[in-house]
């Protein structure tokens, strides 16, 4: 399918993580951040999933039986560990180069991914719908957030589940998440984040509503230098995740 400029797509944006695609598996590259993040959010996942859809699954493959939309995929850092947990998963970039890298990595791991290079709104517009719809640290990279969440609750069946990460619009998250990781530690590129569009829970709670979905969770990340991993914790000042339902 060909694929549309969404109000949703930022250009420039795109055009910065096209540059990163061939770094997207160097565990100590550009990426390294969203490595280290990745186990967090997977817990994250699994657990609101397994308890969303009350599933009685081996712990091995903990989503066994689920479709699963990854929305903003980029090289799929998990959209391949959710296809290990058993889900039959779609993703989708608005970047062709993304889509390209994670697609050539999946082969070579022997994992069945269905990538596409697609917006969410031209996906919404064929009346796909999935159990489930993950879009996590795409939203403050978004140029119109209405319509990107509005995408979404329609991607996500009567009855399913969403699963969003993004960072809070507070005077803590500019200290952290953007004179500090961009211009002090240098972890993420300077001009990777525009702290303008991060968006507060109660912000993001009033699209999903307007939309027919209902934020049940929000829980926040915390990075802890001296292990070098994230933890969950209920600080959502700077980093966190959301869980909602689209009810029947």
């Amino acid at each position: 399918m060909k694929l549309t400029q969404a109000a949703s797509i930022d250009s420039e944006e795109i055009d910065r993580f096209a540059k990163m695609a061939a770094q997207w598996w160097d565990v100590d590259g550009a990426m390294a951040p969203l490595h280290r993040l990745n186990p967090a959010r997977l817990q994250y996942s699994r657990d609101r999933l397994r308890s969303h859809f009350d599933l009685d699954t081996p712990d091995l493959e903990p989503l066994n039986g689920l479709r699963l939309l990854d929305v903003g995929c980029g090289g799929g850092l998990l959209s391949e560990p959710f296809a290990r947990m058993g889900a039959s998963v779609t993703a989708i970039d608005a970047g062709s180069e993304m889509i390209s890298a994670a697609m050539a990595h999946a082969r070579a791991q022997g994992l069945e991914i269905d990538y596409r290079t697609m917006a969410a709104e031209d996906l919404a517009a064929t009346g796909a719908q999935y159990d489930a719809v993950v879009a996590m640290e795409v939203i403050e990279h978004v140029a119109d957030i209405a319509g990107f969440i509005g995408a979404l609750v329609a991607l996500t069946r009567p009855g399913g589940a969403l699963l969003l990460a993004t960072m809070n619009r507070t005077p803590k998250s500019f200290l952290q998440a953007i004179l500090g990781a961009e211009y002090v530690l240098r972890w993420v590129p300077i001009g990777t984040h525009d702290w303008r569009r991060f968006r507060k829970p109660a912000e993001l709670g009033r699209h999903l509503r307007q939309n027919g979905a209902e934020l049940r969770d929000v829980t926040g990340m915390r990075y802890l230098p001296r292990q070098g991993e994230w933890q969950l914790t209920r600080d959502a000042g700077v980093n966190y995740l959301a869980y909602a339902a689209r009810p029947l």
